[in-house]
């Protein structure tokens, strides 16, 4: 199960890191291929190091890497992380589901249908 792959820490980190649009945008942008941080930074109206401090909350939750090409910092999105990610909220969706469905039935026994007249 997923949940017991992830320590507390780690699912903080996660939602942490994807609490926030623009580095959501970023792993979204990096699923496909490696982007510099320089072409990132392009792309938003904020500076070069708070893209570089965005991409460092990705980095500590493992939704990206960064690897060098020459002199040239390239980020990529963690696809195994992210897969982590999604069987972690399919989990909590689980849970949240049969939680509902229980509700249901205890809603259903305490206001029984009316009898067929």
């Amino acid at each position: 199960m997923v949940v017991s792959e992830l320590s507390d820490q780690d699912v903080n980190r996660l939602f942490r890191a994807l609490a926030d649009a623009t580095r959501r945008d970023i792993v979204r942008r990096t699923l496909v291929e490696d982007v510099s941080v320089s072409q990132l930074a392009g792309a938003y109206e904020m500076s070069f190091a708070a893209v570089q401090k965005h991409v460092a909350v990705l980095e500590e939750a493992m939704l990206v890497t960064k690897n060098s090409r020459g002199r040239e910092r390239m980020v990529r999105a963690n696809l195994d992380r992210i897969r982590q990610a999604q069987r972690l909220l399919d989990h909590f969706e689980e849970l949240w589901r049969s939680r509902i469905d229980r509700l249901d039935i205890l809603l259903a026994e305490d206001n029984p249908a009316p009898p067929d007249t």
